[in-house]
């Protein structure tokens, strides 16, 4: 796992702190978090993607609620991060709003979409977070996001 030096985490460790699996795991390598501050991970888009066998065949670009998605999956991971806690089977991090999303650019097969996510505001269970993507430096969709974590078993 990482270390004060080393805030970075691969796809297995990413993999002990998200529920989600192919196709649906779309958050590739964390370059840098702080906790209760900000994460800065990449989703590698490759040609390969599942849904760009439908969205579209012709010109391929990645759908915008999966951009939204990616980027909850990284502030998801900084959640847990900032809580030092690990899920379990029973834990999943729901979205409660998604406000002021704008898309700026398509994204396609061969771009790197990097995901700056900074936490506004914790209370209550419930987290508020600015988030943005970019491709090559340039702006491809932001928004803000709040999430919950929350136990799936019923007691």
């Amino acid at each position: 796992m990482t270390t004060p030096e080393n805030k970075t985490l691969c796809i297995n460790e990413i993999k002990k702190l998200l529920p989600h699996r192919y196709p649906l795991l779309l958050v590739d390598r964390v370059l840098n978090w702080e906790a209760n501050k900000s994460i800065t991970a990449i989703k590698n888009v490759t040609a390969n993607e599942e849904f760009f066998n439908g969205h579209f065949p012709h010109k391929p670009v990645m759908p915008g609620v999966l951009m939204i998605e990616a980027m909850a999956q990284t502030a998801a991971i900084l959640s847990f991060l900032s809580e030092g806690v690990k899920p379990d089977e029973n834990s999943v991090v729901y979205f409660v709003g998604i406000d002021n999303t704008r898309f700026k650019r398509p994204v396609g097969p061969g771009d790197q979409l990097k995901m700056d996510v900074e936490l506004l505001r914790a209370a209550r269970g419930i987290y508020k977070y600015k988030a943005i993507a970019t491709v090559d430096g340039n702006l491809a969709v932001e928004a803000e996001l709040m999430c919950t974590i929350r136990n799936t078993v019923e007691s």
